[in-house]
């Protein structure tokens, strides 16, 4: 009984913790960085949709011109993969 307990009241704070507190803040100034690239290629994200990911950074919702992909990128802000959604 005492470890179904424990189980249950670990799983509720798990759920009740907020993804976002997970993942690694990106630097101003990275970002800054990373919306100037995607200007470039005529594409914006959501700062919100900016995230660390490693080495590199993983971009959600990225709008271009030709349409809207995930795309992840290295720490030098190159595409590493561009998936169209």
């Amino acid at each position: 009984m005492k470890n179904s307990l424990m189980r249950a009241m670990l799983f509720t704070a798990i759920l009740a913790f907020p993804a976002a507190a997970f993942a690694e803040e990106v630097p101003a100034g990275k970002r800054q960085a990373i919306q100037d690239m995607l200007k470039a290629m005529q594409c914006e994200v959501d700062p919100a949709n900016i995230e660390a990911d490693g080495d590199g950074f993983e971009l959600d919702d990225v709008f271009c011109a030709d349409g809207q992909y995930d795309m992840d990128l290295n720490a030098d802000l190159t595409i590493a993969e561009k998936r169209k959604e």
